[in-house]
Formats: C-alpha cells, structure tokens, sequence
C-alpha cells in the first residue's frame, strides 16, 4: 500500500561555504513524485567569513562561544530567507545546518543552526540532525545523499556511478541488482577554494581559469595521495579541514597556478581512486565542481565510461542536495533508514533526524 505523498522543502548549505540552497520536493520518502521551485541563498562576505574563523576553531568550541551564538543566528535568519525565497509552503522543512566539525572516529559530528527558530519563522514542521544518530551508532555519518541517488536513479541503466563534488567529494555507486555503495572519496572544490581565496580575492577558481593556466606537478600528486586515507575500505569520510595539513606541508611554495591545476587533478585522481564493485555504465557528477571545466576533464580522463553533468539525465545538480534533506525529512517522519552499512558503515540500517514542531503544527 503507497504511503501518503508530503511537500517538502529541503535545505542544504554545504563545506563549500557558499550560500544556502533550498528546494521543494513531493513524496513519500520512497517514491519522487514531482519537483518544484529551487533557489540559491549567497552568503555575505562577512558571513562567510565568520563561518570559516568558527570551523577553524570548532574543535575548541563551546556552544555558549559568543561568535558561535552569534553566526548560528545568522546562519539560521538565512535559511528562513530562502524558504521564503521559494514562494511555496511545505509539509516539513529538511534543515541540515552547517558542518563545523565532523569526526565520527571520536563520536562527533556538529551542524550549527537553531532548528526551533527556524520553525517559529517559517511556521512549518523541521526535522534536523541528521547525522547524529548515525554516528552514535558506530557509523560515519556520511554521506547521507546515496539512497536519494538510489530513488532518482531507479530506472537508470546501471551500474552507475554519481560523483558529488562539493567542498569534500563523495560518490554513490548503484548495481543493477539494487546495491548502495557510498564513501567519500578526498577533498573536493574546499582546497581549491581555499587557494582562490588566498591568491585571487575570489572565493573560487572560477571555470578553473587559475588551473588551467598552471602545470599538474605529478611528484607532488603522488605525495597527496600518499595520505592514509586512500588506503582504508569504505565507507569512510571526511571533515573539510581532514586534508588541510598534508595539502599545506605538500604545496607551500608551489606557484599558485601550478598549485590549482595540481589540487584539481588530485580532487579527480582521489575519485577515480575509489574501489568500486563494478565498473560504472556512466559516471553523472553533481556539486559546485561540475562548473569546473578543468576539473570536468581531469575526471573524464580517469574513467572509461562517459562522465557527464547529472543535467544530461534530467537531474539538476544545484539543487540536489537540497532536494535530498527534503525526501530524508520524509523518511524521518516515516521512521525509514538514512543511512546503510554500505552507505557509512553503521552496523544496520538507521534511522535520524528530530522533528522540531512548531505552535502552529500538529
């Protein structure tokens, strides 16, 4: 018996740093019914900024940190901006806040955002938290995108592979006979933006422009991928800053252009690195890093199948993790898994997220 169908609005704002993406969605937490409007919040400068000193500082945080305090009611006034941006009301709100800290190996994973304010102003239902749960229960806590890849994929040929490159990359692979494997796979656009920022004033390498000015330095990509990290299984993941000392003891000195062309084939070369079941029919990448046309081809050249954007199937990759924290609200209220132990490796498949309820909702 089909469940009943509930209007959702999701809302991701990602490692990346850059704004808070919002979308509506209609289903029932299995099925994809239909999709509706979707907007992109840019963060201020300011914001931005303020965002990146509290992930810097995160491991040493209290919640009663004055900044803290401070940037969460701002982050949480943004989201409320772009419900409303949408112009379109929902059943429920998937709010996943922003990652300040995530390190499941010690048990924590933290998204800042007042989940009760955010329903007080948009008088609508929220669930949150999506990744705690997860991680109590012995698993990664990411990503939580597969088994929403697994729904808009369900009558894909596969096997398929679906690369998301946001400021960390992750993958889901999907068999043919149903399977979900899902890890990440190494830092993805957060490096480069890092670089950017540092040596442009720009909070990217727009259209890799930098990189593609520069030399892939292939000793050094090799010291990269030398880290630790590509020589455990998956599922595994990471915290935007997991890479940032290796990255920095590697590249300091290197020319910027020669720095970006490097970074962006050590994003695409960690993908490819991944141990997949099978091999991919066709490899869809979705996330900032899809704009990147550099970066585009680094991946196309690591794959024998076609590597195209997730736009060429009819999916729209700005709006799709978005889209995602609002059929995971659903499955939320529905009490169905996030995540799998093929997915994060929790030991069975679990449930998350907490329902934040307004005055105004039952």
């Amino acid at each position: 018996m089909a469940h009943p169908t509930l209007h959702a609005i999701g809302l991701m704002s990602g490692t990346s740093l850059d704004g808070v993406d919002a979308a509506w969605i209609e289903t029932d937490g299995e099925r994809i019914v239909r999709f509706g409007p979707a907007a992109t919040l840019h963060y201020a400068d300011e914001l931005r900024a303020d965002l990146r000193r509290v992930l810097d500082r995160a491991p040493a945080l209290s919640s009663h940190d004055a900044l803290l305090r401070d940037v969460t009611c701002r982050l949480t006034m943004e989201h409320a901006i772009a419900v409303s941006m949408l112009g379109m009301g929902a059943d429920i709100i998937g709010f996943h806040g922003q990652t300040i800290l995530h390190a499941p190996k010690a048990g924590r994973t933290w998204q800042i955002g007042d989940a009760a304010e955010l329903a007080r102003l948009t008088r609508m239902k929220v669930v949150h938290d999506f990744r705690s749960a997860d991680v109590a229960a012995g698993g990664q806590g990411a990503p939580l995108a597969p088994l929403f890849h697994a729904a808009l994929a369900q009558n894909l040929p596969k096997p398929l592979l679906v690369v998301n490159i946001g400021g960390v990359a992750n993958i889901t692979w999907l068999g043919a006979d149903g399977a979900i494997m899902a890890c990440d796979t190494g830092p993805g656009n957060a490096p480069l933006d890092d670089l950017a920022q540092a040596h442009l004033g720009r909070p990217c390498d727009m259209d890799g422009k930098l990189a593609a000015s520069g030399k892939v330095d292939k000793v050094l990509l090799a010291q990269l991928m030398a880290h630790s990290f590509f020589a455990s299984p998956p599922p595994k993941s990471l915290d935007r800053l997991s890479f940032a000392i290796h990255i920095e003891q590697i590249m300091t000195g290197v020319p910027a252009a020669d720095a970006a062309a490097t970074l962006t084939a050590f994003t695409a070369r960690a993908i490819a690195a991944a141990p997949l079941p099978a091999r991919p029919k066709q490899v869809l990448v979705c996330g900032g890093g899809r704009h990147n046309p550099v970066l585009m081809r680094q991946l196309a050249s690591q794959f024998s199948a076609p590597v195209r954007k997730v736009e060429a199937v009819g999916w729209d990759g700005d709006a799709l993790e978005a889209q995602c924290f609002g059929f995971l609200a659903v499955r939320a209220l529905r009490g169905l898994p996030l995540s799998l132990p093929s997915t994060t490796g929790v030991p069975a498949p679990q449930t998350g997220g907490i329902v934040q309820r307004t005055l105004f909702s039952a």
